[in-house]
């Protein structure tokens, strides 16, 4: 067919749900373009970057009116087939425009137009020649020279730059001495993270470990999906390097997410004792380069095992054998603004169109994944017991109404602290609040630090004298008077990880203190230094909030403390009941890792709560059974079907109408089998300046759901009030707040 003849069907990133058609660049044969390369294109006033979808000889709209794009920016897809058709089933599951799902995909790099091009990095090893010289004598002369030397000789693989960040930018010149020398000898290498070149042997599993290997490598090839269901301290990882070891053997690649980017570096370490094999790592930690090249080398194969956060779900990989979900309950595998995806169930659809297994880990799984069990939609692998000789935690209820109390620390609790510590053994305090208090307060007139652009009030941070807004990131100094009487009398109003670790700081002054939470961990490398300190095993309190809660193995932590085990009983989400008994074994599970005895206190208000009560005296499972039981008497996911339509504008009126047009709109599109509820505001009605309303849908089938959700969300933008507000639809929200 002639080229004046072909259109170029474009995928752009906007809100718009279409596509977009364009001439062939000049200079370009549209044969030899192929669904997944990139375009440079004009649009509007300016220029952008898209996706293209297909060579097609019939124009969307008159070919007179189409404008040729501008360049194509690769020779060969860089999305495949296999992700192509993953984004495109993405992007009709959430109802969500095409060209921003696939923009998704991208690293920001590729968004931007910049070349698929990896960079690599120099590595650095010793020579015999380096090995003969006599650092001693060198050091008189040339201290820097003699310092590399020693260093170079104790590394088996050989150093990269960032082994020498801590130096002075002159060691490069030093080094350059070395390689000139012939001391040294210089190669480029990709920047992938790499095991040990003598890996470590695992250790001998038992009875239920070996069950869960054999079933899962028995898989390997097909898909199958496998809900590890074991304990904290099971040895669920060890199921995840064997099954990794298995299809490394078969030359495979193996992606394996985790919920928090607390949890990559010690996961990391491990892996790296384990393989002696490429590594890429994904988070949101990484800047532009470093995630192109992950990415990239991922996509070429070289990095045999992905490890990353959510969007790393979206890597491309040459050859795929294995997806790993880690904490797969985790509520952070749900992205919460733009394509609102849950990464755990991408990655069990992709596994699926893969043909590859995928093994879902959790010591408190999903009530969604305990129902798939039961539908014989996922096999189940039991972990019932702790690997080794570690024994679960003993868990108690700490009664502190009418205690007297120290903040949130009661006498009994501090009592227990000074033994274990005493006994040289490390506690754990978890409090899911940071900052030094929740806000501030006017003993004279009852005056509360309220954020100007939320319905909420501002946090108390003591170490930077401001309050800050843990909702939409605005602060301002600590007041000097109370705004309103001019009292000067202006306390904290109760207690967050910060002030906790104020307190106990005066009670121990001996003992060293790590505090993990976000404002603790902001600075790249600080989480590391902090689980190096931690991990040194000397006596040691830790203060944290979630991010300590998961994942991480302290073997020296005998005591643990829940500050407020009552924060999640009395929540408006219907899930708050589920993730308080997630939070609560998960942070249980840090107490008695090793081969001391753990223990486990949670103060709580309400001791005879029903839902504590059989946490506590029969575990996660009994509480999973009963919330099931009561989901379903009361038709709540899982056992129905939701969506979540959200609308926000600088006034309620404009957001309010829009969700009234919107379900009006419904109704005319026919919502058999459907419940619409609302509009109504959200639980917190104004956030960052915006008021906030939503409308929930509801259905017992999933199918009348997304029957009504294709045509009505296509329509969406042509109601009268749609130009007023911000909108966005959240197909199976986890957080109706």
């Amino acid at each position: 067919m002639p080229k004046s003849e072909l259109v170029l069907r474009v995928a752009i990133p906007s809100p718009l749900y279409s596509s977009f058609d364009y001439l062939p660049p000049d200079n370009c044969d549209p044969t030899q373009l192929k669904k997944g390369m990139r375009l440079r294109l004009p649009f509007g006033r300016s220029q952008t970057v898209g996706i293209l979808l297909e060579v097609s000889d019939t124009p969307q709209i008159e070919r007179h009116k189409l404008k040729p794009a501008i360049e194509v920016l690769d020779n060969e897809p860089l999305l495949t087939n296999e992700l192509m058709s993953l984004l495109l089933w993405c992007s009709d599951y959430y109802h969500h425009p095409i060209g921003e799902t696939l923009a998704t995909a991208l690293p920001t790099a590729l968004r931007q137009g910049e070349a698929a091009t990896t960079k690599h990095r120099s590595l650095w090893c010793i020579t015999d020649s380096g090995r003969e010289v006599d650092t001693d004598k060198l050091g008189k002369r040339a201290k820097r020279q003699a310092d590399l030397l020693l260093r170079l000789s104790a590394s088996h693989a050989g150093l990269t730059a960032a082994h020498f960040k801590e130096l002075p930018r002159t060691w490069i010149d030093a080094m350059a001495v070395l390689v000139k020398n012939g001391w040294a000898d210089m190669e480029q290498i990709p920047a992938l993270e790499f095991g040990h070149p003598k890996p470590e042997t695992g250790p001998e599993l038992n009875a239920e470990q070996a069950n869960a290997v054999e079933r899962i490598h028995n898989c390997l090839g097909m898909f199958s999906a496998f809900l590890l269901d074991g304990v904290t301290g099971s040895g669920k990882t060890e199921i995840y390097l064997r099954s990794i070891d298995a299809v490394l053997k078969n030359n495979q690649q193996a992606l394996v997410l985790v919920p928090e980017i607390t949890l990559t570096p010690q996961l990391v370490g491990r892996f790296k004792r384990r393989f002696n094999v490429p590594m890429a790592v994904m988070h949101s930690g990484l800047n532009n380069r470093e995630r192109l090249n992950a990415w990239l080398l991922a996509r070429n194969g070289e990095a045999s095992i992905i490890i990353g956060t959510r969007s790393a779900v979206f890597t491309p990989m040459s050859r795929p054998g294995i997806l790993i979900v880690d904490e797969e309950h985790d509520s952070s595998f749900k992205q919460q603004s733009g394509l609102r995806y849950s990464a755990r169930d991408l990655a069990i659809v992709r596994a699926r169109k893969l043909g590859i297994p995928i093994v879902l880990g959790s010591a408190t799984p999903s009530l969604e994944s305990l129902l798939n069990v039961e539908q014989l939609r996922y096999q189940r692998l039991s972990l019932p017991k702790r690997a080794g000789s570690a024994k679960p935690p003993k868990i108690s209820l700490l009664d502190v109404r009418s205690q007297n109390m120290e903040e949130q620390l009661s006498a009994p609790l501090t009592q227990l602290i000074q033994h274990h510590l005493g006994n040289s053994n490390q506690v754990l305090l978890f409090l899911n609040r940071r900052g030094f208090s929740p806000s501030i307060i006017c003993h004279e007139c009852g005056w509360v630090g309220h954020c100007r652009r939320c319905d909420t009030h501002m946090t108390l941070h003591m170490q930077k004298r401001h309050l800050r807004c843990h909702h939409c990131g605005s602060q301002r100094p600590i007041p000097q008077q109370c705004p309103d009487c001019g009292s000067v009398d202006l306390r904290p109003l109760g207690s967050g990880t910060e002030r906790i670790e104020t307190v106990l700081t005066e009670q121990f002054p001996d003992i060293p203190i790590s505090r993990i939470d976000r404002d603790s961990t902001r600075k790249k490398g600080s989480l590391d230094a902090i689980l190096n300190d931690i991990n040194s095993g000397e006596p040691r309190i830790l203060i944290g909030t979630q991010m300590l809660a998961k994942g991480h193995h302290f073997p020296d932590v005998t005591l643990v403390g829940i500050l407020d085990g009552d924060q999640g009983l009395f929540g408006v989400d219907f899930r708050a009941g589920e993730r308080m008994a997630q939070l609560i074994i998960q942070v249980t599970g840090r107490a008695g890792r090793g081969d001391k005895p753990g223990q486990v206190i949670i103060q709580t208000h309400h001791p005879d709560n029903p839902m504590l009560q059989l946490l506590c005296q029969q575990g996660y499972h009994a509480f999973a059974k009963a919330a099931q039981s009561e989901r379903q008497l009361t038709a709540l996911p899982p056992y129905s079907h939701m969506a979540l339509l959200r609308a926000e504008a600088n006034h309620s009126l404009p957001a309010e109408h829009f969700l009234d047009q919107a379900h009006t709109l419904a109704e005319q599109l026919g919502t058999h089998g459907i419940e619409l509820y609302g509009p109504m505001p959200a639980v917190m009605e104004r956030r960052a300046g915006k008021y906030r309303y939503q409308l929930l849908l509801q259905a017992n089938k999933r199918a009348d759901l997304h029957r009504l959700l294709g045509p009505w969300t296509m329509q969406l933008n042509k109601l009268p009030e749609a130009r007023k507000v911000r909108w966005s639809l959240d197909v199976d929200p986890v957080d109706l707040i």
